[in-house]
């Protein structure tokens, strides 16, 4: 094989041994899963909000923002469950460039895999401990779930990684929300079979192991746009094409229909200040569809303590150092509109 191996590393029970959560902390992660699965088996009406940094780049900045946000959370907690989006973890199309902190916890020095996965899970932990919040994350690499599984309490599973088996049948085995992507084609299909796997019980090869997973109940659809053959963009969060999932689903025999809306990516044309309208204009078709109302569960949102993005080396604190995000301010009165809007439900 053309690979060094230079460093075997611990596994998800060593580190968690090295940084074991105390019994309050599993506690306060119990009860904000189970406000979460309420929301997904239609038991509670509040509207999810799955919000954060496109990619968790600074511990502090990040940790920041998260003060902020559980500030806000206090203000809307009748209508809003908020789920802060620590994604460590950056995918790349081409592979190329800022993977995230679990390769690189100082953005501008080497990879390090090793203090990544310790950086990642005190980063999580710190969050848990401090703000309450249990986050979300993207399985990029389903064999390192393991890592942070006693801390997160929503996952993704990218546009990318959603044809993947692996990635199939490790949601298959969790037992938080999992959000299937629609691929970047746009081929519901797709997302619908991940989904389908995913709610199901599998035997397979996981971590050197053969499993048996019970099947995730949780696993559910979110729309983020496309792109054609072509490279032309289109969205996929308006009604035509939210009612057409919605037939979708209702047409074969899924658990917990429910969709997610992603705001950014194709859906925004990666236009961050669109993200606001994408809200509006969804929160409008739904005010009067109380089907859509127990379709739709809530909105992925990229967000950030400044506006933009900007270059790695670019020095400006709680700055999207990938994709542009919103800033706080637009953030905060988003999320006030947002709660304002539901109680005219």
């Amino acid at each position: 094989m053309n690979m060094e191996f230079f460093r075997k590393l611990p596994t998800p029970k060593e580190i968690k041994q090295m940084y074991p959560l105390n019994e309050k902390l599993a506690l306060q992660k119990e009860q904000n899963d189970q406000q979460i699965k309420a929301i997904f088996e239609n038991k509670s009406n509040k509207l999810l909000l799955i919000i954060g940094p496109c990619s968790a780049d600074n511990e502090d900045a990040a940790m920041k923002y998260l003060h902020l946000l559980k500030e806000v959370q206090e203000e809307v907690k009748d209508k809003i469950v908020i789920i802060p989006r620590l994604y460590t973890n950056k995918p790349r199309t081409t592979t190329l460039g800022y993977k995230g902190m679990l390769h690189q916890p100082n953005p501008l020095s080497d990879p390090d895999m090793l203090n990544g996965l310790i950086s990642i899970r005190k980063l999580h932990m710190r969050a848990l401990e401090e703000t309450g919040f249990s986050c979300a994350d993207e399985m990029l690499y389903p064999e390192n779930h393991r890592y942070l599984s006693d801390l997160l309490s929503y996952t993704a599973v990218g546009a990318r990684s959603v044809e993947n088996q692996n990635h199939r049948l490790t949601a298959s085995g969790l037992t938080i929300p999992v959000g299937m992507k629609n691929p970047t084609n746009g081929d519901l299909s797709l997302m619908l079979n991940a989904i389908n796997a995913a709610q199901h019980s599998h035997t397979f090869i996981y971590r050197g192991w053969e499993v048996k997973s019970k099947g995730n109940s949780l696993a559910h659809a979110v729309l983020r746009g496309y792109t054609d053959i072509n490279g032309q963009v289109f969205s996929n969060y308006q009604k035509d094409s939210i009612l057409k999932l919605y037939k979708l689903y209702n047409n074969a025999n899924y658990i917990n229909p429910s969709l997610i809306i992603d705001t950014n990516h194709c859906n925004s044309n990666k236009n961050y200040l669109k993200q606001v309208d994408i809200v509006n204009e969804v929160l409008s078709f739904m005010k009067d569809d109380a089907n859509l109302q127990k379709f739709i569960k809530g909105f992925m949102i990229e967000s950030y303590l400044e506006d933009g993005n900007q270059n790695i080396d670019g020095g400006i604190f709680g700055k999207s150092i990938t994709d542009p995000c919103l800033g706080w301010n637009k953030t905060k009165n988003l999320i006030l509109n947002i709660y304002t809007t539901l109680k005219t439900f």
